[in-house]
């Protein structure tokens, strides 16, 4: 399956559960339809791992998933060797040949990403790829460009068909141009009001109007205050799931201070919020709230 339109792929995402605004639509289209890998950026919880889980459910394929950290190398992203099977296999016999056969390679997630699928290409994920160095980006470029990669026992492996890729970074540091430059760029900011209570009602639609338009007023107004870590849209649903689990029907300072572990995540910006300030940003926010 392919998306044939950008109409398709924001009705398509939305059967997920996937609320897309249309440039983001327009970006994953293109992406697909010209080959080219999807490099999303933005603050953390606001969707973009999500999308690819997103992609890979609408087209019936495969997510394979790297989740990227500091000091991941070719090796351990690409694949390893079974050592231990192929030390008995020696102490059994067998050639050298047979010590780099398929029965003693394992898969890591590229190598995976260029193998044939079940269903066709699989949507590769590249998770976070600004936790990574330079030498692993440099790595990415081969694959990336030519989507195969090396393997030196076994020569190289080129994908039958390119898969889908997707890749997401927080910006913690700038990722290297000359990986941007074979991508398709798109920045995921946090959704103005009106989206955002179209994700809320989406991800969390046993709560009541009222309640989303609190949560979300609330969860835009503390994105306004001069906190370590703004809470993204992934906090606002688990907000209001929790304070569904306790079958809370509005907000309340009482409610709010007792609950805002699942919204902030630092303790000096929960300690911001003690006492009456929580009061007054609740009543911003309801003054906010759009008639």
């Amino acid at each position: 399956m392919t998306f044939e339109t950008i109409d398709v792929v924001q009705a398509e995402l939305g059967q997920t559960g996937y609320v897309c605004d249309r440039p983001l639509a327009t970006v994953a289209f293109l992406a697909q339809r010209l080959g080219r890998p999807l490099f999303l950026e933005g603050e953390a919880g606001t969707g973009k791992t999500e999308i690819a889980k997103a992609i890979a459910a609408s087209l019936g394929k495969r997510l394979i998933r790297l989740q990227c950290y500091e000091g991941l190398d070719a090796s351990s992203a690409v694949y390893e060797w079974n050592f231990a099977a192929q030390m008995i296999a020696i102490r059994a016999g067998e050639s050298k040949e047979d010590l780099f056969s398929d029965d003693y390679l394992i898969a890591r997630p590229l190598l995976e990403a260029m193998m044939p699928q079940d269903g066709g290409a699989p949507v590769l994920l590249i998770d976070e790829i600004d936790r990574t160095d330079a030498p692993f980006e440099a790595f990415l470029l081969e694959a990336l460009s030519d989507f195969q990669v090396t393997i030196p026992e076994r020569g190289t492996i080129k994908a039958p068909e390119p898969p889908i890729v997707v890749l997401t970074s927080n910006r913690t540091r700038e990722v290297h141009d000359a990986l941007k430059r074979r991508c398709l760029y798109h920045w995921v900011g946090y959704p103005d009001f009106d989206r955002e209570m179209e994700i809320l009602q989406s991800r969390a639609p046993e709560a009541t109007k009222q309640l989303s338009e609190e949560v979300v007023a609330f969860v835009q107004r503390l994105r306004a205050e001069d906190l370590f870590k703004k809470p993204g849209v992934a906090e606002t649903i688990d907000w209001a799931k929790c304070l569904l689990a306790l079958d809370v029907l509005t907000l309340s300072p009482e409610v709010i201070a007792d609950t805002l572990g699942a919204v902030l995540k630092y303790q000096d910006d929960i300690q911001r919020l003690q006492g009456s300030e929580a009061k007054k940003i609740l009543d911003d926010a309801r003054a906010s709230i759009p008639e």
